[in-house]
């Protein structure tokens, strides 16, 4: 089945799933009917996102939300192209949630909002298309996941190479046991970044509420730059924050296996000592049982690449050893490559040669997709809060190994805390700051 005619399947199953649906709010909703949506965040990703969604014959956006109102233009125009209407614009995205008109929140915002924005929209009645990684820490997503099936909210990761068909066939392949017993899968994400270059501290420009934009997070002094992404107040760091779609995917070909037994960090600070706090060299070791997944990332490694953003889509597999976004699968009976976003995935036997290869598009599409029938059917997304907090609980894991000394911890699954190390437990949760608080009870 080629790319164009799977699209069209998809849509109109969804189309004719959709019939007596009942919508967030309880509305019934005709086949034909849009999915009213506001977006929150409206950077690159989220303008991205909010195009998308308006080009759909299913939705309308209705609402854009952005403490910085500079961004209203470009968004606004482009939006108001792809769908032939302008949607309203706002700073403050509860005004997203005080409409009852709208069933969807997406959520683009930087980390430190991804957790009590989802959860704010869900106790608002809206479904949620959030991005990754899910939440800042531990608590958010164990509180996102109470509050997804309290509301009985559809959820829906950003982690969308979980919606690609490639992805789901290597899983099937692991199954049916070719490859042999596994006993590691190595997972990388090497790259190079530059250092930070921050402005002086200085009142925040006209039109930009700084206050809101921190919310959860502490307010320190404004500076001019995209310096959020460094600092651990707002970032879960630029490692795993990108890594996360890595190992999701992991994860996801191994059949999601919820928990680790223990990690083991190795790394820190070592390149680029430019006033960030956040690794810039990242190795994690974490184990389940008899299995072993390697982690392996960087910000100074330039000869490691992503595939460009045009051979995503089409069919050509990446030179595995310099792709700097890999998975590597390895069995007692051959080894599996594995790549996001379009790079496929191929098959080695014990002599090295290659048994199968596959590299079809990237799976934007599909994901999109998969969210929008699941609002109007109910059911289960490929990317639900549940997988979305497993997956991003390795970053977190990681990263609180690394800030207590490059400790190896040992994690009770049953309170999602470490055993017998309470300096550990406390990076668990953050210190909120008020009135921006993920309570106890959601």
């Amino acid at each position: 089945m080629n790319t164009m005619t799977r699209r069209s399947f998809v849509k109109a199953a969804a189309t004719a799933s959709a019939a007596c649906a009942v919508l967030p709010g309880g509305r019934t909703a005709a086949p034909n009917e849009k999915v009213v949506v506001g977006v929150m965040g409206l950077g690159g990703r989220g303008t991205y996102l909010a195009t998308a969604f308006a080009r759909r014959p299913d939705a309308e956006i209705a609402w854009l939300c952005d403490p910085d109102s500079r961004r209203f233009e470009g968004a606004r125009r482009a939006v108001a192209t792809a769908q032939s209407r302008v949607p309203r614009v706002a700073q403050d995205f509860r005004r997203i949630l005080e409409d009852p008109a709208v069933d969807v929140l997406i959520n683009a915002t930087p980390d430190h909002w991804h957790g009590l924005g989802s959860i704010l929209a869900c106790q608002a009645g809206k479904d949620v298309y959030v991005e990754k990684p899910m939440t800042h820490n531990v608590w958010e997503g164990r509180k996102l996941i109470e509050a997804a099936q309290k509301y009985r909210r559809i959820v829906q990761v950003g982690t969308q190479t979980r919606s690609a068909p490639y992805a789901q066939q290597a899983a099937e392949y692991y199954r049916s046991g070719k490859l042999g017993e596994v006993y590691l899968v190595r997972v990388f994400n090497l790259m190079e970044h530059g250092p930070m270059k921050l402005g002086p501290e200085q009142p925040p420009p006209d039109g930009f509420d700084y206050d809101l934009w921190c919310g959860p997070a502490a307010k320190l002094p404004y500076r001019s730059g995209r310096y959020w992404l460094n600092l651990a107040e707002y970032s879960c760091g630029p490692i795993p924050g990108d890594a996360v779609h890595q190992l999701d995917l992991a994860r996801f070909f191994l059949g999601d296996p919820p928990y680790p037994d223990t990690v083991a960090h190795s790394g820190g600070l070592h390149v680029l000592r430019d006033g960030r706090d956040t690794p810039d060299t990242q190795f994690a070791l974490f184990e389940y049982g008899k299995l072993t997944l390697q982690f392996e990332g960087a910000l100074w490694t330039p000869y490691l690449k992503k595939t460009p953003m045009p051979e995503r889509d089409i069919e050509k597999l990446p030179n595995w050893p310099f792709n700097s976004t890999r998975i590597e699968v390895l069995g007692t009976r051959g080894m599996l490559y594995l790549g996001r976003h379009g790079d496929g995935w191929q098959v080695f036997n014990e002599a090295g040669e290659s048994i199968i290869a596959s590299s079809p598009p990237q799976s934007d599409q599909e994901h999109q997709d998969n969210f929008m029938a699941c609002v109007r059917s109910r059911k289960t997304p490929n990317a639900p809060a549940e997988q979305g907090h497993y997956s991003t609980l390795l970053c977190h894991l990681a990263n609180i190994s690394w800030r207590t000394g490059n400790r190896k911890l040992a994690l009770d699954p049953k309170t999602e805390t470490f055993v017998g190390v309470p300096e550990a437990n406390a990076h668990l949760r953050r210190t909120y700051r008020a009135p921006w608080v993920v309570p106890d009870a959601v």
